[in-house]
């Protein structure tokens, strides 16, 4: 008899993915959890993330028990997970070989205990919506060089400080993106289509010409001052991983123009948030946008963030859009197809790396 292929399903999907996924083989059983973990994370997760995250009316809606939810866990051999996610997932999946979650980034599997696990995992680096998140960082970068926020607080004060204004001209102006993944490569080619210099850091930067091609300059992780020497505009899109947690400090600050701005739509924590601040409010940046900030999942950002003027703070929003380009799910699938046939699967998270 051939033993089924247990697959669970936790997080947002549509019907037509299940049926995709059920359709890869004769063998696989999808167990659909859409609805059922969202009280469990209402008790587990920080509060900011449960608020920011977590669909109220799923919670009130829940009548799963937590030995119902257990069971699912125990049967499944294949997860596929989006965010957030049960924090004990490994203690409660004994039969679990692998994961895959469709988020880009890995950092968001430090909180649980999945990390570092024996567990093979899958994310959906390179597949994420990398044009929404590369639309947002162009916007700020427009929206910064036009002294819009000045008007922001006009608006709201009914009463303009002209002088405050100090537009800039964005075309050949240098954009320095640290990360040149799906993302940054995205930015680079909406920087290029607007008469930017684009210098990019990149780990492997012995690429090819052709894989380059839009990239003035494209420089190893090690050169990352000249990047910041060089910039108008400085843009963090690259992993958090131990290699770059506190990437950007005191002396990397010190080191950008005066008069440029930088932007992060990666991971607060690549930033020092203290040497951030002190860089904003003593002006030795102009000013920074920040989709992200340290500690985004357990709270607020400070109150420093919140009040300083050359500053512009979303909550983690650059990928929304109103058209799905993201190819988590599509992965997933071919994965399957090379699971059940024995064959690798692709974009395996390297613990050692961090992504």
């Amino acid at each position: 008899m051939v033993q089924p292929l247990n697959i669970l399903l936790i997080g947002a999907v549509g019907d037509a993915v299940i049926e995709k996924i059920a359709a890869v083989d004769p063998r696989i059983r999808v167990a659909d959890a859409r609805g059922k973990f969202e009280v469990e994370y209402a008790e587990t997760w920080p509060a900011e993330s449960v608020r920011r995250y977590v669909s109220q009316s799923l919670i009130a809606a829940n009548t799963s028990t937590r030995a119902e939810r257990d069971a699912l866990l125990a049967e499944a051999e294949v997860i596929c997970i989006r965010f957030p996610f049960p924090l004990d997932l490994r203690a409660r999946t004994p039969r679990l070989k692998w994961l895959h979650q469709t988020p880009a980034g890995a950092s968001n599997l430090r909180m649980c205990d999945i990390w570092n696990s024996d567990v093979v995992v899958t994310t959906s680096r390179g597949l994420n919506n990398a044009l929404p998140i590369a639309e947002y960082v162009l916007s700020l970068i427009f929206l910064l060089a036009k002294s819009l926020p000045q008007a922001f607080r006009d608006q709201n004060n009914q009463e303009f400080e002209r002088r405050a204004y100090r537009p800039i001209l964005v075309q050949g102006k240098t954009v320095g993106i640290i990360g040149l993944g799906g993302i940054g490569s995205a930015v680079a080619h909406l920087a290029k289509s607007v008469g930017m210099r684009v210098v990019a850091t990149r780990r492997s930067a012995a690429t090819s010409q052709s894989q380059a091609q839009g990239i003035d300059q494209l420089l190893p992780p090690s050169e990352l001052a000249v990047l910041l020497e060089q910039s108008d505009f400085v843009v963090v899109s690259t992993q958090w991983t131990p290699e770059t947690d506190g990437l950007i400090g005191e002396a990397e600050l010190r080191r950008m123009k005066p008069s440029a701005y930088l932007i992060n739509v990666a991971r607060g924590e690549i930033i020092e948030q203290a040497a951030l601040t002190q860089a904003l409010q003593a002006g030795w940046i102009a000013g920074a946008g920040l989709d992200v900030y340290t500690g985004e999942f357990t709270g607020p950002p400070p109150e420093e963030l919140w009040q300083l003027p050359n500053v512009v703070i979303t909550p983690h929003t650059s990928g929304g859009t109103d058209v799905q380009q993201a190819k988590g799910l599509e992965l997933f699938c071919e994965n399957l197809r090379r699971y059940v046939s024995g064959q690798a699967l692709l974009n395996v998270l390297d613990w050692e790396r961090g992504y």
